[in-house]
């Protein structure tokens, strides 16, 4: 699992119908102790509504499609939790 912040949102007016409905986040990567950016990014799917500015837990790879909304669809990394604390 990654732990992130959502830092933008990527508008794509022509997509694959199986992302039909969702909100494509980039989520930078943070360090777990400090939560201090790091260099890393990712697009995940966002299937709980986070919006920018928040810290979420993301899952990727075969994982990504094993929750409700993202089953048997094309998604490589998903939104998965809204973090309160760490």
């Amino acid at each position: 699992m990654i732990l992130g912040k959502v830092v933008g949102t990527v508008v794509a007016t022509q997509k694959d119908r199986g992302l039909d409905g969702f909100t494509l986040q980039i989520v930078q990567s943070v360090d777990t102790r400090s939560l201090e950016p790091e260099e890393s990014f990712l697009v995940a799917v966002d299937a709980i509504g986070a919006g920018e500015g928040e810290i979420v837990l993301c899952t990727s790879g075969s994982s990504a499609r094993m929750t409700s909304p993202t089953a048997d669809r094309p998604v490589d990394a998903v939104i998965i939790a809204i973090v309160d604390s760490v």
